[in-house]
């Protein structure tokens, strides 16, 4: 996933916080305590002090946080000139602001995903995009459908009970939860803003994420995601408030490193500011040569006994018996994925298994598909 950043001047890259960025991930704490192992005795307490109405209305909406990270939380992305809040009812007030059209679009993420990135109409005035609109939503389930088309047919209306509901969640959970996370993100947004500053783009990228990077010429940040997608944020003939790229730290967020790239909106980068383990489960690529190094049927078995201790290659051909070439290239790919070390001893190099490497890559497996 690429965002354009030619010619942006450094000032428009902006670390800062959004109370209804983090109200949308710890809604979908809350609904996917799966993804979120170090928050589960959080959400369990919360979920169960919910009163019943409240949740019950939750389930209508929760395609807005469960099955995508609906752009409606990031409404001053929408907006020009406009920034993050510093109060929830300020960013819902920025959310009052989006057109009808911009709001079903983001509302309705979920239902359109291959055409995100290119806008389009929605499903208020595209006949075709509402029918897949209401078929999609009829998979997730009655409620969700009946809120579907109670927001096709009237759009005011349920914007005015979304907000609402965000307010019931601010006043049952939501206040306290954001009082005890702010001082940690105003912290993180000042440290990065400061290493922005002083030690470069570059840095500041680094210090979010290692699956963030810029090119050497400062043209394009890359986010090591399995999702595809292009952003821009300089693009061409828009107000000048309408360019730069906002990046938002989350407590709520980890393992998630979402980017907003639908057309017509600033990019953002939400980030967590912390992970359960300090370490990098490494990259796209490197995960995708793992898995099919380890799916070999031939390589599994050697790995078998690479496990249990180091062996030469004549070894493992006598063993298998297989010709030394050929273990030689199944070792060659294994050694490629990063999963055997190798040493010398006198004239023999021997071989074994990084166990440790393999033990992590179910771990490394959900960060990746979940970042």
């Amino acid at each position: 996933m690429t965002i354009d950043i030619s010619g942006l001047p450094p000032e428009r890259v902006l670390f800062e916080i959004s109370p209804l960025a983090e109200l949308g991930l710890a809604l979908h704490a809350l609904a996917e305590p799966g993804h979120h192992p170090g928050l589960h005795g959080w959400a369990a307490a919360t979920s169960a002090g919910l009163a019943p109405d409240l949740a019950d209305r939750l389930c209508e909406a929760d395609f807005l946080w469960r099955t995508t990270f609906s752009d409606v939380f990031m409404a001053f992305a929408g907006l020009t000139g406009a920034s993050p809040a510093p109060t929830l009812a300020g960013e819902l007030d920025l959310l009052d602001r989006l057109d009808d059209e911009r709001f079903v679009l983001a509302a309705l993420e979920f239902t359109c995903g291959s055409s995100y990135a290119c806008g389009g109409l929605s499903a208020l005035s595209d006949p075709v995009r509402r029918e897949r609109s209401l078929e999609l939503a009829a998979n997730r389930g009655p409620r969700q459908l009946d809120f579907t088309k109670r927001l096709l047919s009237d759009p005011v209306s349920v914007r005015a009970w979304l907000r609402r509901l965000l307010e019931d969640c601010d006043e049952a959970f939501f206040a306290d939860a954001w009082q005890r996370a702010l001082p940690q993100l105003a912290a993180d947004a000042r440290h990065k803003t400061e290493l922005l500053r002083h030690k470069g783009l570059a840095e500041a990228l680094r210090a979010v994420s290692p699956a963030l990077s810029v090119d050497a010429d400062h043209t394009r940040i890359t986010a090591d995601k399995l999702a595809d997608g292009r952003t821009t944020a300089v693009a061409p003939g828009r107000d000048q408030l309408d360019q730069g790229l906002t990046l938002i730290p989350s407590s709520y967020g980890w393992p998630h490193l979402m980017v907003l790239h639908a057309k017509g909106w600033r990019p953002v980068i939400h980030y967590p500011v912390a992970a359960p383990a300090p370490r990098d489960p490494g990259s796209v690529e490197l995960l995708t040569l793992r898995m099919e190094a380890l799916a070999h049927p031939l390589r599994m078995r050697l790995c078998r006994s690479l496990a249990r201790a180091p062996y030469t290659t004549s070894e493992l051909a006598d063993a298998y018996d297989i010709t030394a070439p050929e273990v030689s290239r199944h070792l060659s790919v294994l050694k490629k994925a990063g999963l055997l070390s190798t040493r010398r001893r006198g004239r023999y190099v021997m071989h074994q298994l990084d166990v440790s490497a393999v033990a992590r890559l179910g771990s490394d497996f959900l960060e990746t598909v979940l970042r």
